[in-house]
């Protein structure tokens, strides 16, 4: 028996280790007393033990008979061995509830209801001025495409590499960075399953997507040596696991891919820092950088992060911050009532390219109030800076209902709007996409007379059409237009005329030879385009455009003979 007893205990210790280890090597806790992780995990492994100590030491011969309606009922009794077991249990049991009550208190301690002032603080907000933080730039720097629209073109670039395509996916994470002064979005390869892991290990993930979002041109970017630690990883080249058998105490916030200025894939890891309580007042504290392809690991304080990275502040942390800024002025209980001076973020964000970082931009609106903004924010990724400007107008989703209004025939989606600097008017911008999620057309919306719309084939046609909106309305003077594109003459021979529809409207694309140049032609415009062929000598005037050259007008006199 008692060899027994003795094989019953170790079996029983060698399960809860067992137990123990499979939870800590899959959840991945942080060994921090600020991470709820660490508590949870505590309190499993503690009632795991105190449920062994009861089945080992618990007497099934104690139980009592009871009458129950002439029947005699035999119940258990919770009886143990020894008295020693009894403590043991008694000790274990108060244990666990006193981590369990510890836990609760501390949650509640640490939340705004008893540190408003505190949550208040943590976000330091900069009143800016428009028009000098936010200059007028070419649309070569402005992203024309939302996540959405990225995904589905670099899931087409995907799928004609044939010898990829069959062994790996495209992740859905396609981070927007800074890369060599455009916005882009990248995304790394996947396995496709476990199966495919297992065959395709060695060499790793072999590429990654990187989608321009001005030009709206993808690339699959292959590597000479594949990713060797990522999300779709398993066992130790896991990413997650890899950071924490490295840095077993660190909290790790959501981690992002990023590339530098060689293109070198990296895993951005920031590190959650509490300022208030147990598990409150989450900020950034440090940010360890992964090699993708090596697992090599650098630590480093929020503040000395390299420049090229874009992404430690996650753009929901960021706005958690200005939410608690705005609305705790007055305490926590204005902010439930009469919720007097609380100001919130709208529903929805975009990013803008600013000082070679990536700032998240949402609107500001006042609380219980909605359909109109009182200001917005810009707020820096990389160093948590956060600027308001005071400029009240249309709150974004009624922009883009009044712009998805003006094409509503063709049902057209708006996507979430960009701010702008158009002639020295903030200015909504948004792509129009139809159906299939392509982009289709461009609409300016003014921000604080939201009544004025216009809509355009191309980035720099709804300009044109916004511009002469604005000084039709009296809102903008001839002279307050900066004219970024000049109007120049080209004469050449045409080497391809390749027709395009977009937005309902046929457009003619011409190249000539020896320029590596493509210009967008109007049919419904400068109808007199199909008269020209291949081989036909033309002269017209163009503008500079994002991507293509747009045509303003036709040398009638080089029309040729019919």
């Amino acid at each position: 028996m008692k060899k027994n007893k003795i094989l019953l205990i170790v079996i029983s210790v060698v399960v809860v280790l067992l137990i123990s280890f499979g939870y800590y090597y899959i959840a991945l806790p942080a060994i921090n007393f600020h991470s709820p992780g660490f508590w949870k995990f505590i309190i499993f492994v503690m009632i795991i033990i105190t449920a062994s100590v009861w089945i080992i030491q618990h007497d099934n011969s104690g139980s009592k008979y009871k009458d129950i309606q002439g029947k005699s009922i035999k119940i258990p009794v919770i009886r143990f061995k020894t008295e020693v077991a009894r403590i043991i249990f008694k000790v274990l049991a108060i244990f666990t509830v006193a981590l369990i009550v510890v836990f609760i208190i501390g949650s509640i301690a640490s939340s705004p209801i008893v540190n408003a002032g505190r949550y208040q603080k943590l976000l330091t907000v900069e009143n800016r001025d428009f028009k000098q933080d936010i200059k007028e730039v070419a649309y070569d720097q402005i992203p024309l495409l939302d996540r959405d629209s990225a995904s589905i073109i670099g899931t087409r670039v995907m799928g004609t590499m044939v010898d990829m395509v069959s062994q790996y996916e495209v992740s859905d994470m396609y981070s927007q960075i800074n890369y060599n002064e455009k916005p882009v979005r990248i995304s790394p390869l996947q396995y496709g399953n476990l199966i495919k892991w297992f065959t395709n290990n060695k060499k790793g993930i072999p590429a990654y997507i990187k989608v321009d979002m001005t030009t709206q041109e993808a690339e699959c970017v292959r590597l000479s040596e594949g990713i060797k630690y990522s999300k779709s990883d398993h066992f130790s080249r896991y990413i997650y696991r890899h950071l924490r058998f490295a840095y077993p105490t660190y909290i790790f916030d959501d981690i992002n891919f990023e590339i530098d200025e060689n293109g070198t894939p990296y895993w951005v890891c920031p590190v959650k820092k509490y300022n208030i309580g147990l598990f409150g007042g989450q900020t950034i504290g440090r940010v360890v950088l992964c090699n993708a392809i090596t697992g090599e690991m650098t630590d480093y304080k929020v503040e000395d992060v390299p420049s090229w990275v874009d992404k430690v502040y996650s753009a929901d942390l960021l706005i958690e911050l200005y939410d608690y800024n705005g609305t705790l002025k007055h305490g926590y209980i204005n902010s439930v009532l009469s919720q007097k001076d609380c100001l919130q973020t709208t529903d929805g964000y975009n990013y803008i390219a600013l000082d070679d970082d990536v700032w998240v931009y949402t609107g500001i609106t006042s609380v219980g109030q909605d359909k109109s903004n009182v200001g917005f924010v810009l707020m820096n990724q990389r160093t948590m800076e956060t600027r308001y400007y005071e400029i009240s107008g249309a709150e974004e989703y009624s922009a883009m209902d009044s712009a998805e209004g003006r094409v509503q025939n063709l049902g057209y989606e708006a996507t979430f709007p960009l701010l702008i600097n158009v002639s020295g008017q903030p200015t909504y911008f948004m792509a129009l996409k139809d159906d299939a999620g392509l982009v289709k057309c461009y609409a300016m919306l003014n921000i604080e007379k939201y009544q004025n719309v216009a809509i355009g084939d191309s980035v720099l046609q709804c300009e044109e059409n916004y511009k002469k909106l604005l000084q039709d309305n009296g809102i903008i003077k001839e002279s307050d237009v900066v004219e970024i594109k000049q109007t120049k003459s080209v004469t050449g021979v045409i080497e391809t005329k390749t027709a395009i529809v977009t937005g309902g409207n046929t457009h003619f694309y011409i190249t000539f030879a020896a320029d590596e140049h493509i210009y967008d032609v109007d049919a419904t415009v400068l109808y007199d385009i199909v008269r020209y062929d291949k081989g036909d000598n033309i002269t017209f005037e163009y503008t500079e455009g994002d991507g293509l050259y747009q045509v303003k007008s036709l040398v009638k006199s080089q029309v040729p003979k019919q």
